[in-house]
């Protein structure tokens, strides 16, 4: 599978940050975290599954463990399972970054 221009698979609602999934496998997961000025996926663990954030566009903070950085397009945020970690736009543009779980979230 090949997906051209992934920010526009971006979904945003103004009452909460938007998820667009891109796509699965057996052993990985990638979808997009989509965020309105002012928007956060507020702090949260997976206790099994290894995450990363890449910024596509816009900036914001990320926090992972007990540390917050500033963030903007290009940036890498890496959380291992287990790990506390969130992400917010501070910034006054839509914020998009894409997610990578490994393994992907059970499906229920």
């Amino acid at each position: 599978m090949v997906l051209r221009q992934v920010c526009r698979y971006a979904e945003f609602s103004p009452e909460r940050m938007g998820k667009a999934a891109l796509g699965s496998g057996t052993h990985l997961y990638a979808g997009l975290n989509c965020f309105l000025p002012g928007q956060q996926h507020a702090a949260h663990v997976h206790p099994d599954q290894d995450k990363l954030y890449f910024i596509l566009a816009g900036s914001g903070e990320a926090m992972v463990g007990d540390e917050t950085h500033a963030v903007s397009e290009g940036d890498l945020v890496l959380a291992a399972a287990g790990v506390p970690h969130g992400l917010r736009n501070t910034g006054q543009a839509p914020m998009i970054a894409l997610v990578v779980f490994a393994p992907p979230p059970r499906k229920s």
